[in-house]
């Protein structure tokens, strides 16, 4: 299982990888993994700013309905909305073309609060 060690993990399986104050964010390998096959993805065209921990849309797989919940809080600036058409990216490159959304951080101390990448493997037994 992959677990690159630039990103930061929450315990629900969320990435966030942050270039200046940009963060992208996506689902974890181990979580796509356990979904199963990702068939579709609901970020509402509204949502234009998220606060950390809060939910930002849902992930549909063939084994269960999740939520997708906020590692930071920050303005919206980017849905990946290729995924509308093929949201089995997330499956197939979940730290890659299937990210989710980019947003401008609002309060970067908020990253101190989620796991690196050791303490991430840890929470998933690897």
């Amino acid at each position: 299982m992959n677990f690159p060690a630039e990103l930061k993990y929450t315990k629900d399986h969320e990435w966030i990888r942050v270039e200046g104050n940009i963060g992208t964010i996506g689902v974890t390998e181990h979580a796509q993994g356990e979904l199963g096959d990702v068939v579709y993805l609901d970020i509402s065209d509204s949502v234009s700013s998220i606060e950390n921990g809060e939910v930002f849309g849902s992930i549909e797989a063939v084994k269960t309905v999740a939520d997708l919940f906020a590692p930071a809080s920050g303005k919206v600036i980017e849905v990946n909305r290729a995924l509308n058409d093929a949201p089995e990216m997330v499956n197939q490159d979940c730290y890659g073309d299937g990210w989710l959304i980019k947003i401008e951080l609002s309060n970067l101390s908020e990253l101190d609060a989620l796991m690196n990448v050791d303490e991430y493997k840890a929470l998933v037994g690897q």
